[in-house]
């Protein structure tokens, strides 16, 4: 064979290691999902790369068949093609005694070199970037070279399947998709600029839906306002201009005694023309849902599909109403900062790095506002202020303090027992960050 012809010959094995380490890589990491949407475009090479996915034995066979005989026949060629150069070269500066192992270790230094870096490291490096458009590349080519080589692909696969079963490992790909898989893209395509952070936090919003309660968004019993079925026309007015809420309760003495809602619209109508707001009046009364504090809130979204109804009432294990919930309330905890003004806002950052917490936010919500893993047993409680009874262990009163995760929870307003607003301070690292610092901030007040 003339130098010439060995050379291109070399070039051909190259680039046929290079296609193979291509379609390795490349077929490898392509997402199903991506795959999965181009296939439902029609794209018929989509499906192709899904079919060697999901029979990974035959694929990884005759890739590896396909590779180590390159290799092999690459250092066969690669030392007859550059062994005679690196002789005429050496020779007259090498001893004749070393000249024959010398040229035989600097050609195979040199075609070894040449596999690396072009049909090995180049085409990995660059399949991985686009992972799903080389694999439809290279997909068809491959099909063709496994029925080629099918009868020792068989083998091989058969015997890899055995060996993987031994160790108890699964023979084909696991595509499962988690929660956590999907955050973590998110996590990414924010890092990268891709998604604002107002974006991911909605997203993250939207999977925190199924561990929620509803009284992490609900409007708690103290803070309903509601009319008497016999309410004058007069304290009907007065309610409507200090809280013009959308909906009211109408109920029959007291919270225990829900009669149903009425819509806001129809007493602006008895305004405008003049006529008297009476509740006993068919239609006006509307009936709302109940619904027990133990929902989630993706499970309340279900409750308002089902009924047809956009306001419901959560009530607790012993009957009594513990608030009230509309569909808006649900979608403000989706939305977050998106749709929440300023004097809405639960957790407000100052301009000394201190945060202002209102008691009633929901400990969710700390926990992503401060980066915190998780509260203590978080389970028994809902909002920050349950936090801090729970540390504490009594009713909290102002300057009590609790230290968790490396920050420091003073009370610092309590309105009838109530704690409406919390001090959030950044403790120094040597700060104490234990369970039992609560109990010592405590005792030292």
């Amino acid at each position: 064979m003339s130098p010439t012809l060995q050379f291109f010959t070399l070039l051909i094995l190259i680039f046929i290691s290079a296609y193979l380490s291509c379609a390795e890589i490349s077929l490898a990491a392509a997402r199903r999902t991506r795959l999965s949407s181009l296939e439902e475009e029609g794209d018929k090479r989509a499906r192709l790369v899904l079919e060697l996915q999901e029979h990974p034995g035959q694929f990884f066979s005759a890739i590896q068949v396909g590779t180590n005989a390159m290799a092999l026949l690459g250092g066969i060629v690669g030392d007859e093609t550059f062994k005679p150069l690196v002789d005429d070269l050496l020779k007259g500066w090498v001893p004749e005694a070393i000249l024959p192992n010398l040229s035989f270790v600097l050609s195979f230094t040199i075609a070894t070199s040449l596999f690396v870096l072009f049909a090995d490291l180049i085409p990995k490096r660059v399949a991985v970037i686009r992972p799903e458009t080389f694999a439809m590349l290279v997909v068809r080519p491959m099909v063709w070279i496994i029925r080629v080589l099918r009868p020792l692909v068989f083998v091989l696969e058969r015997v890899s399947d055995a060996l993987i079963r031994l160790l108890g490992l699964p023979t084909k790909r696991q595509d499962t998709i988690t929660t956590e898989d999907i955050l973590a893209s998110v996590g990414a395509g924010t890092a990268a600029g891709v998604l604002a952070p107002s974006e991911e936090a909605v997203i993250q919003n939207v999977f925190d839906l199924e561990s929620r309660l509803v009284p992490s968004a609900m409007t708690p019993r103290e803070d309903i306002v509601y009319f008497k079925i016999n309410d004058s026309e007069e304290s009907i007015r007065e309610k409507i201009i200090a809280m013009p809420f959308n909906r009211f309760l109408v109920c029959d003495g007291d919270l225990e005694h829900i009669v149903g809602y009425v819509d806001s619209m129809y007493i602006l109508r008895q305004v405008l023309n003049e006529k008297p707001i009476v509740f006993t009046q068919p239609g006006v009364i509307q009936t709302c849902p109940f619904v027990p504090d133990s929902l989630t809130l993706s499970e309340v979204l279900e409750v308002f599909q089902r009924s047809g109804s956009d306001f419901a009432v959560i009530i607790n294990e012993y009957a009594l109403v513990v608030g009230v919930i509309t569909i808006n309330d649900v979608m403000s905890t989706v939305m977050g900062d998106l749709v929440t003004t300023q004097d809405e806002q639960q957790i407000m950052e100052r301009a000394d790095g201190t945060w202002l917490v209102d008691g009633s936010t929901p400990i969710d919500d700390v926990e992503y506002a401060l980066d915190i893993d998780q509260f203590p047993e978080d389970s028994t409680y809902e909002t920050i202020a349950g936090f801090m009874m729970y540390m504490l262990r009594k009713i909290p009163k102002r300057t009590d303090k609790v230290n968790w995760a490396g920050y420091s929870f003073e009370v610092i307003d309590v309105d009838n027992y109530k704690i409406d607003q919390i001090l959030v301070t950044k403790l120094d690292p040597s700060a104490e960050e234990t369970p039992l610092a609560g109990l010592a901030a405590m005792k030292s007040e």
